[in-house]
């Protein structure tokens, strides 16, 4: 005789759907000032009148959080009245796989045991989710500003020419 219930096919469907929202809820929040302790945005912090230390938090993939970073540092420097910018030192931090989301893994095991005067073995086969969705991620640049024509530098960047390519707010 078997039992079967009448709505657990509906049940299991709702849990799916769930797992799959929860999975999608964090994401990188639309460029912008930093609001508040923890929150995704930049923010900046003078250390002499042409050097500055901007931060970008948001989560995700690193590199779009850079993106922000350098569009940052460009409007920046256009803010003080400065053409260009060198990144004097970078740093980027974040899990291994910011991504995150609903990722499965599949386990078998095999075991045998006493359960009071029964003796039981079997295999096992489970189903395991992430459902941390993506990871926290950022990007701090140390910037110097300058005029006039910029370096000749792989980390020297124009700054208009960076706002233009990545001011797509």
């Amino acid at each position: 005789m078997t039992f079967r219930h009448p709505g657990r096919p509906v049940a299991l469907a709702a849990v799916a759907a769930s797992i799959l929202v929860l999975g999608g809820c964090a994401s990188l929040a639309p460029y912008g000032p930093q609001m508040g302790q923890g929150g995704q945005g930049y923010s900046e912090a003078p250390i002499e009148s042409n050097r500055y230390r901007v931060t970008y938090n948001g989560v995700g993939d690193p590199g779009p959080v850079a993106d922000y970073a350098l569009l940052r540092a460009a409007e920046l420097t256009l803010a003080q009245g400065y053409d260009w910018f060198e990144v004097t030192q970078r740093w980027t931090d974040g899990r291994p796989d910011p991504r995150g989301g609903v990722r499965p893994s599949v386990s078998i095991g095999a075991g045998s045991g006493r359960y009071g005067g029964f003796s039981t073995s079997g295999v096992g086969v489970g189903v395991g989710l992430n459902l941390t969705g993506p990871g926290a991620t950022s990007t701090t640049l140390e910037v110097v500003m300058g005029r006039g024509t910029k370096p000749d530098s792989a980390v020297a960047y124009d700054a208009r020419e960076v706002t233009r390519a990545l001011g797509w707010r």
